[in-house]
């Protein structure tokens, strides 16, 4: 007889022993220790799996999941990747940061040794001379600094003013018998050009101290646009699609209740290629800067080497003081000519000064390079430099490789590519990995990515790398492009005209030719100057070579003790 009480009972005994084995299949224990071990309170964890038809992110089906445990898991996740990506670009900001720091350090100390040399070895050679006058010195560094730091400097005028300077305050003291007005100084400088009276030191000096200046504040500045733009793309903005794909990939598996998975290797690096696509993106531009870098570091090695322009600056300036001594004849008899005969000063108002012995007599020996001290970045130039370099090679191709770099890491994947989280259970993972860059994104398995719409933080950084660049291969050539923090420095400071780019050379110091506006080619002959060295100091411009070669004994002999008794500096 058929008793369906019995069948009843039968199959109820049957389903609580399957249900009884299931639940116990299906705890949550171990998702409850993971879930306290990252802080979050035990009390909202089921003991055993329940329905997951709440959930936004994870699988619906059976889990360990409640809606508040796949927020705080969804949050979590966010701020793990963007501390991943901060810790994974750490060294590259680190380098950026420390080798500016350092190459700044060196720059601004060799600034001030060069300043504190040639103030000790002017005090030593001109004494009270060069005390009552310093501030022309002290003036030329402290616009040097000036420039470097980003100041609205124009080096050439600056340069140009320098010379006009010293020259005025040299042709006073060596012709100190006379009274010369703020009118007549200024006729001085127009001469200038042709008189060369510094002999070809300016033209040298200018070519070198610019070329080198435009480079090192050009590398430096780029050393600084290096860390800034590392600095902020390494602040992730992570988007609504990038978020569920990264909540997907490392707490989904909490939510079916295997929280000690991790996803596999191929299935992270479509993840972060689609959260890190604007990144990417970055990546052909950052390359494009390293490589204008590394181009300026081999300009600083060797023809733009500031520390080998700084370092004998002093002795090349008082080469260029012995220069006008020796030539004050012929520079005293132009400007006479040009300007017009000064009125002498009252009989006996000359003041006694150091003899020639005391002044011009103390020429220095040379500059040797192998002497370059050791500053306080621990380095030389060449040496600060290679290691610069070296570390701008690493820092290629950084942006791209991002999200390999973190998907090695065995802390974020699994080393099993069999048993491994592949964004829906155990197992291996099957689709390929997508290429780099927001335009490969659109068939992204992972992530849903928006394709037309780029990052407009991240094109901002790109432009800032593009302007870095342009200014960067402009120093490479010698070029200032000037820095956006500087008002148009190309109105300059200062003013003057020195021994300017047109003046004629027999080149001293070997240079590669660049397409420097501060060094321009040679648009003077010199027939102007050589054409005038034959006027006397007191004759009119047709005084006779006879006249001129009976009276050029008595002016030397003249001048001569002149200079004994009235070398003074105003």
């Amino acid at each position: 007889m058929f008793r369906p009480q019995v069948v009843f009972c039968t199959l109820s005994v049957l389903l609580s022993l399957s249900f009884g084995g299931d639940v116990k299949s299906r705890s949550c224990n171990d998702v409850r220790q993971a879930y306290t071990a990252k802080g979050f309170s035990i009390t909202s964890v089921p003991h055993q799996e329940i329905s997951g038809e709440h959930l936004r992110v994870c699988s619906q089906g059976y889990t360990c999941c409640t809606s508040e445990m796949e927020d705080k898991l969804s949050q979590q996740s966010k701020m793990e990747f963007e501390n991943l990506v901060e810790e994974t670009s750490q060294n590259l900001r680190t380098t950026f940061i420390s080798r500016h720091k350092k190459f700044d350090e060196f720059f601004l100390e060799l600034l001030d040794n060069s300043q504190r040399s040639l103030n000790d070895m002017f005090v030593r050679t001109y004494g009270k001379l060069y005390m009552q006058n310093s501030e022309v010195f002290q003036d030329l560094f402290t616009e040097l600094k000036r420039y470097y730091t980003g100041g609205n400097v124009n080096l050439q005028e600056m340069l140009n003013d320098f010379w006009s300077r010293l020259l005025e305050r040299m042709f006073q003291l060596l012709n100190s018998q006379y009274h010369f007005t703020d009118d007549y100084l200024e006729c001085i400088s127009k001469y200038t050009d042709q008189l060369k009276p510094f002999g070809d030191v300016p033209r040298k000096l200018k070519a070198q101290v610019t070329r080198a200046f435009i480079a090192a504040r050009t590398f430096v500045q780029g050393l600084m646009v290096g860390r800034e733009v590392a600095n902020r793309v390494a602040k992730v903005n992570v988007s609504p699609g990038c978020s569920k794909a990264l909540t997907r990939m490392l707490y989904c598996p909490y939510c079916g209740g295997l929280p000690d998975l991790k996803p596999c290797a191929n299935y992270c690096q479509n993840v972060l290629k689609g959260c890190l696509a604007n990144q990417a993106d970055l990546d052909p531009e950052w390359n494009l800067f390293i490589d204008a870098m590394l181009l300026v570091a081999d300009r600083l090695e060797g023809p733009f080497n500031i520390e080998a322009v700084m370092e004998p600056i002093d002795v090349k300036i008082s080469e260029a003081i012995m220069t006008m001594q020796d030539n004050t004849m012929q520079v005293s008899a132009k400007v006479f000519q040009g300007c017009g005969h000064p009125h002498p000063k009252p009989a006996g108002s000359g003041r006694s000064a150091r003899g020639i012995t005391d002044t011009f007599n103390a020429r220095f020996r040379p500059y040797s390079p192998e002497e370059r001290p050791t500053t306080a970045a621990g380095t030389s130039l060449d040496r600060l430099v290679v290691d610069i370099k070296q570390k701008l090679l690493e820092a290629k191709k950084f942006w791209s490789s991002l999200p390999t770099g973190i998907c090695s890491d065995e802390r974020v994947v699994s080393t099993d590519s069999e048993q491994c989280w592949n964004s829906h259970t155990k197992g291996r993972y099957f689709p390929e990995v997508v290429k780099d860059g927001l335009t490969n994104q659109q068939h992204n398995p992972e992530v849903e990515v928006d394709i037309t719409q780029p990052d407009t933080f991240i094109r901002q950084q790109i432009m800032t790398l593009r302007m870095m660049t342009t200014k960067l291969r402009n120093a490479y050539n010698g070029n200032d492009i000037y820095f956006q923090d500087s008002s148009d420095e190309g109105s300059g400071s200062g003013s003057g005209s020195g021994c300017t780019e047109g003046c004629t050379t027999t080149t001293e110091f070997d240079f590669v030719a660049t397409d420097a506006p501060v060094v321009s080619a040679d648009r003077s002959d010199g027939q102007a100057a050589s054409g005038s060295s034959s006027s006397s100091s007191s004759a009119p411009p047709s005084t006779t070579s006879a006249s001129w070669a009976s009276t050029s004994a008595a002016l030397l002999t003249s001048l001569a003790l002149q200079l004994v008794l009235h070398w003074q500096w105003r």
